[in-house]
């Protein structure tokens, strides 16, 4: 496909640890990108931390002499940690999120006993997103909408005829992301759903996980009209109350993910890894019979 300012050229990279899609945005070599939903490698067993998956993306923004100008977050995460704050060291640019971090800062600040370690005003970020901002990448106009329900801080980037939408929706043989976190709520995700669908039905949705089953390849992208016509939650004809009853059972099934309370914490702080104390040796918290 030929890059113009509203077809703009995605590259997609999968984590097979975390089956999270990382994209890069641009419109060709030489051009401006912007890297959504970066991964940090990390090991719940031991502890340990690296960074092949982030090095995947800094090798191909190298080989096509791209310029970073923004790490996006469609949201905070609780199934991997970001790698923003690596890649931005190493590549440059600014890390944005949408503006509900806040109220993930707070929520998350109380189960953690942050206090003053967390801004609680989404200061570790270089931008907070209201709904309907605009920003730019290069020739590249992006807007944002606010999109929670799986979380209170969940956006979606609409850039051109494609559309990053976190988890709000998977694959439609997958539906939709759970919504029973702190602050999510199902009759929220289905508007937000809802809201990304009225979206025109050529829009390329990129996702930000993907579970394949067993046969199937990894699925990193979708249409709008496919979405509508095949999503197993949310194909045109579900309503809301429908879709809010077999999201709230489903969701009670559901344990954490493996990585929620190592991700949530680190993710909050954009990405940035906890303080190392006086022994020079940082650390995870984890509450105990809390969640």
């Amino acid at each position: 496909m030929q890059a113009t300012a509203m077809n703009p050229l995605v590259e997609s990279f999968f984590d097979s640890e975390t089956s999270t899609v990382s994209h890069i945005v641009h419109t060709g070599a030489g051009s401006d990108a912007a890297i959504v939903d970066s991964v940090l490698d990390f090991d719940p067993k031991s502890g340990r931390t690296s960074r092949e998956s982030a090095d995947r993306l800094v090798d191909f923004i190298a080989r096509e002499k791209l310029t970073v100008v923004w790490h996006l977050e469609t949201h905070v995460h609780a199934d991997h940690l970001s790698a923003a704050p690596y890649l931005k060291n190493k590549l440059g640019g600014k890390i944005g999120i949408g503006a509900g971090i806040v109220e993930v800062q707070e929520t998350f600040g109380k189960v953690f006993n942050f206090g003053l370690d967390v801004s609680g005003t989404g200061a570790e970020f270089d931008e907070l997103f209201a709904d309907g901002a605009t920003f730019r990448i290069g020739p590249l106009e992006g807007r944002v909408l606010h999109v929670p329900g799986h979380t209170p801080a969940d956006v979606a980037y609409v850039i051109g005829d494609a559309a990053f939408i976190g988890d709000t929706l998977f694959a439609p043989d997958l539906g939709t992301a759970r919504a029973d976190f702190p602050g999510g709520d199902a009759h929220t995700l289905y508007r937000s759903a809802r809201r990304i669908l009225t979206l025109p039905g050529e829009t390329r949705l990129f996702l930000c996980h993907d579970y394949p089953p067993e046969g199937r390849d990894v699925v990193m992208h979708t249409t709008v009209a496919e979405q509508c016509a095949k999503n197993k939650h949310l194909a045109d004809g579900i309503g809301e109350d429908t879709f809010v009853e077999m999201r709230e059972a489903r969701d009670k099934t559901l344990a954490l993910p493996t990585l929620m309370l190592p991700s949530v914490q680190v993710n909050m702080r954009a990405g940035q890894l906890p303080p190392k104390e006086e022994n020079g040796v940082a650390y995870i918290k984890i509450p105990l019979d809390l969640m």
